[in-house]
């Protein structure tokens, strides 16, 4: 059941599922609950569960369960990107588009309808569905700035790929330079013509013509990239608000141990010498098989360093890489001070003055303003 509540600004918010989109999604959802905004959350039904924690804290958001569409790629039952690997996004993205009539009958159908959607960049075709909702759709980036840059180059920018070929993105701060296997996977594996990678095409660069965007990143650590999507987009609501990891429910609850299910991660960390740990991860889809972790622990443990946690489907050559790991920990003292100044300045960046927290209040004023003035 929906209660009509004029006096604040209803959001509706779309995660993508798969565990990298969802969770930072559902932080930045917890900090606009505590700012007084009415939310609903699109979510499939396999897919409730990962709303527990959030729904805990804030019961007054509301949810809108909607059937997982049909895919002829796509099991029935399967509903999240970690039961098909990251090969299955194609699929997913290309069925969640068939959301556009369910949530439009919704949206017609509520007292209080949203006044803007913020959703996944995976669902740039919503979009389209603000537009023909007459509300403005906000793009949420889980990642960080440099790599949305990247790519919003290279997708307007399809012709200048060419096989083998090395590829300077000359409108980006610095001009880097990419060779072809370094590019963005989505970017690198496009299908001309064919229908579902034009979906995923359009997808992406719909992100571009949203009403504003969100990054789970910070002006401290990318402020320059955050600037050049600005001038790219040509307007100013491009929001930096993270790392949204460090203010989400999970850290509301009393630090209860009992509450949080990272709390025998940190008690580990407490336990390690100050410099010894290495966080490695590619990617959020499959862990390393057995010999994979080992070869790569090996590597690190030679130098003093101990292994947390690797995770995707695949690592080259894991000794090597851990052998390259272990080198630059053991020999060059600047990356230990690069990352301890990286930390402070996304710590310093979600307290209250911080850069993101600016930024995150920014965003929350614009929302009411929309609110106000429909």
């Amino acid at each position: 059941m929906f209660t009509h509540d004029g006096a604040r600004a209803h959001i509706l918010v779309f995660p993508y599922p798969a565990q990298g989109h969802m969770l930072p999604l559902l932080d930045l959802t917890h900090q606009l609950a505590l700012s007084n905004l009415s939310i609903t959350i699109v979510i499939t039904p396999k897919n409730l569960h990962t709303l527990t924690p959030l729904l805990t804290v804030h019961p007054d958001i509301q949810t809108l369960v909607l059937p997982f569409p049909s895919h002829p790629s796509i099991p029935d039952g399967v509903e999240n990107v970690k039961d098909l690997g990251n090969a299955g996004n194609i699929s997913i993205i290309n069925a969640l588009g068939k959301l556009f009539d369910p949530i439009t009958h919704w949206f017609h159908s509520h007292p209080n309808p949203p006044v803007a959607i913020l959703s996944d960049f995976f669902l740039g075709w919503t979009v389209r569905l603000a537009h023909h909702l007459n509300i403005v759709r906000i793009a949420f980036f889980s990642s960080g700035s440099f790599l949305v840059a990247v790519s919003e180059y290279l997708w307007n920018h399809l012709d200048e790929i060419e096989s083998g070929t090395a590829i300077q993105l000359h409108k980006l701060p610095g001009s880097p330079i990419f060779k072809e296997e370094h590019l963005p996977t989505l970017v690198r594996l496009y299908k001309r013509d064919d229908p579902q990678w034009e979906f995923v095409k359009e997808v992406y660069v719909a992100n571009f013509l949203s009403w504003g965007c969100v990054f789970n990143s910070s002006d401290a650590l990318e402020g320059m990239y955050l600037d050049y999507l600005k001038t790219a987009m040509g307007h100013n609501r491009v929001f930096g608000v993270g790392p949204l990891s460090l203010v989400g429910p999970n850290l509301t609850r009393g630090n209860n141990p009992d509450l949080d299910p990272n709390a025998h991660i940190f008690k580990w960390l407490d336990e390690c010498p100050d410099g010894s740990v290495v966080y490695v991860c590619f990617g959020s889809q499959k862990v390393l098989n057995q010999e994979q972790t080992e070869a790569l622990a090996i590597g690190l443990e030679r130098s003093g360093t101990r292994f947390l946690w690797a995770g995707a489907e695949s690592v080259p050559d894991s000794a090597e890489l851990g052998r390259i790991i272990s080198e630059s920990f053991s020999e060059c003292a600047e990356v230990k001070i690069k990352a301890k100044e990286t930390k402070e300045k996304a710590l310093a960046a979600v307290k209250s003055g911080g850069s993101s927290n600016r930024e995150l209040d920014k965003l929350v004023q614009e929302l009411r303003r929309l609110h106000h003035v429909k």
